[in-house]
């Protein structure tokens, strides 16, 4: 007699659904023989990285053969100075996704609960089930963290905080007067995560740089990436950082050698190329502009975003209409799974590919 796998995993798992990524170009070649695919689903950097964190990463190609630096002593280095913070108090991941697993691996169990807003990242729900643990999820406020609700949302179960600031999909974000009030109503004895995945896009004067607050709040730990603004999304690096003693505990339940010798090379190249990061900064400015007027001139509601992307409502079905989009070779992002059924998320492109989309969407929805 054979046994069902499904029945040996814990309850929190049999409740999930695998976390489902933008469609692939080739995936939509296939599918409808289409050329001259434009994807704007993923938030990736439309620029691409640094000419010079791929000359790197193409160096590394002759030591394939051995295992990475499991310190990350070059990167290491690299953010300690750019962030002016202790090498000790970096972690690194596999993406800044698998610093918010081990986090919630580290200090979490099945008795805690975890608390995040709704319409945030898909990753905090994920891992919560997975160890089993109680999921709260705070409504939000104008889409985005309503604080004052999730301080409230704290009781004496309550072992880790996500916050995403930016917010993904939503394009929200809190200033730094509501951090820090909010971060004083915190007990210390619960981790806060603010996820900064898209900070380098955030040109608000009161946005928050939170990794120069850890010296007052121990128990936070930031996260951020080169996934979006340096464009590195395919070579999945990311970083936390926190205290020392925090970082220590992470990095005991860290795998050996979890982020690859190229990712560790292209991304401390990417660090060095200021001109770059700041080309990609204003493409994402300029783009965000031009989609925010597109939108105006359709009558197309949309949430005001300082990421790089815009979260966007459509009248009807919103499957529908990313379907039809998908017919015209454009690949947007659904967010139904966030609880935005009526919403669709678009990434700022270049100047061309907003323009192609635009038209696209135009011409989708003056269909009967």
């Amino acid at each position: 007699m054979s046994c069902e796998p499904l029945t040996l995993v814990g309850e929190g798992v049999r409740g999930l659904t695998p976390y489902q990524p933008g469609k692939p170009i080739e995936a939509l070649e296939r599918e409808l023989g289409l050329t001259h695919i434009i994807k704007l689903a993923s938030n990736e950097s439309p620029l691409g990285p640094s000419p010079r964190a791929g000359a790197m990463a193409m160096m590394e190609l002759d030591e394939l053969a051995r295992y990475p630096d499991g310190s990350g002593t070059d990167l290491r280095a690299a953010l300690a100075d750019v962030h002016a913070v202790a090498g000790e108090c970096l972690t690194f991941g596999n993406g800044s996704n698998d610093i918010l697993e081990l986090v919630a691996r580290l200090f979490v169990s099945p008795e805690h609960e975890v608390v995040f807003s709704e319409h945030a990242f898909a990753v905090y729900p994920l891992v919560t089930h997975a160890i089993g643990a109680r999921a709260v999820e705070v409504p939000a406020q104008d889409w985005g963290h309503d604080l004052s609700a999730m301080a409230g949302a704290i009781t004496p179960r309550t072992r880790l905080v996500f916050l995403a600031n930016p917010n993904n999909p939503t394009g929200t974000w809190n200033n730094a007067e509501a951090l820090e009030r909010f971060l004083a109503a915190v007990p210390e004895q619960v981790i806060v995560v603010i996820d900064q995945a898209y900070a380098e896009f955030v040109e608000q004067p009161d946005y928050p740089d939170c990794i120069g607050w850890l010296g007052r709040h121990s128990n936070v730990i930031v996260t951020r990436t080169f996934s979006k603004a340096h464009g590195l999304a395919g070579l999945r690096v990311g970083y936390g950082v926190s205290s020392a003693e925090i970082a220590e505990l992470l990095n005991r339940v860290r795998q050996p050698f979890n982020v690859n010798s190229l990712a560790l090379a292209a991304a401390a190249a990417s660090l060095e190329d200021d001109d770059h990061l700041s080309r990609s900064v204003e493409v994402n400015r300029t783009g965000m502009g031009q989609l925010r007027d597109g939108f105006d001139a359709m009558a197309i509601e949309y949430i005001p975003s300082v990421g790089n992307f815009l979260c966007f409502a459509v009248p009807g079905d919103a499957a529908d209409v990313y379907s039809a989009l998908l017919q015209e070779g454009i690949i947007v992002r659904p967010v139904a799974n966030y609880g935005l059924p009526r919403h669709l998320r678009v990434t700022v492109g270049l100047e061309d590919e907003n323009a192609r989309f635009l038209d696209a969407l135009k011409k989708v929805l003056a269909r009967p």
